[in-house]
């Protein structure tokens, strides 16, 4: 009686454990079934950030998906201009095939049109350089027509251009001009008294002579000069130079006034 008992309980444990293992078959099945069913129409959002335009269309249309270009600008000093700066969803997001994903496109580091200042004073082209987000560079003073000394008559870059922001600007200040300018030529080299006659013949003084010995150039060539070769020169200015001395040097020559000529130099 007591067997027959435990036969029935044994019976009954097993059918109970069969049943859970196949409940528990069943529901791992449905759950396998059901995420392949819902999975099987979504995607994972690509990663497109530094593509060129046409790489991520292409990489997107991979997918499934497409592409909609935002027309907000953004700027961004890593990323090259036309390639993907941001996009959403979010590199990995499960989206929809067929969905649409949004792309920011760089348009490179951010630029600043460079205002006109021709025709300003400095410290007024200082203002206005400033308000555009730039500072002035080298400033440069030439002989001009202007009429008036520290006119901006010119700027490098232009009016115009693209530039990125706080760039410097060269500036070029106009000089008043008395007369008639020239660039003074290069000089080394050349011998002296020929130079001297050629510029006191055209209104300009020969100054102080500074004489120096120099091992195998002959006396009487001009080794240094100021003003230096293509500095403006206007008849009047003054002009210094260091001479080959000869065997004995002959004393120091200072400026004779009224653009006399310098009669002790050294004969070639």
């Amino acid at each position: 009686m007591l067997r027959a008992m435990w036969r029935k309980l044994l019976r009954a444990a097993r059918a109970v454990v069969y049943l859970m293992l196949l409940g528990v078959l069943f529901t791992l099945a449905a759950y396998v079934s059901f995420s392949q069913f819902i999975r099987r129409g979504v995607t994972p959002a690509p990663e497109l950030f530094g593509l060129a335009e046409e790489e991520a269309r292409a990489l997107a249309a991979d997918q499934g998906l497409r592409i909609s270009w935002s027309e907000e600008e953004r700027f961004d000093d890593r990323v090259p201009p036309g390639h993907v700066v941001g996009q959403r969803p979010r590199p990995g997001t499960l989206v929809k095939r067929g969905s649409t994903v949004t792309v920011w496109v760089s348009r490179g580091p951010r630029q600043v049109e460079v205002p006109p200042v021709i025709g300003e004073a400095l410290q007024a082209a200082q203002v206005t350089l400033a308000a555009a987000g730039l500072t002035v560079g080298h400033t440069v003073s030439i002989y001009s027509d202007d009429g008036r000394d520290g006119i901006v008559v010119g700027q490098q870059p232009g009016p115009g251009s693209l530039v990125e922001p706080g760039a410097p600007i060269a500036l070029f200040l106009s000089l008043k001009s008395t007369g008639r300018t020239y660039l003074m030529p290069d000089l080394v080299k050349r011998d002296y008294e020929a130079v001297r006659r050629f510029f006191e013949r055209r209104g300009f003084r020969i100054g102080r002579i500074g004489y120096v010995t120099y091992d195998g150039v002959a006396p009487g060539t001009v080794l240094r000069q100021f003003p230096v070769a293509g500095h403006p020169l206007r008849p009047g200015d003054v002009i210094s130079l260091g001479v080959v001395a000869p065997e004995v040097a002959p004393p120091q020559v200072a400026p004779a006034a009224g653009g006399a000529g310098n009669e002790g130099a050294p004969s070639s």
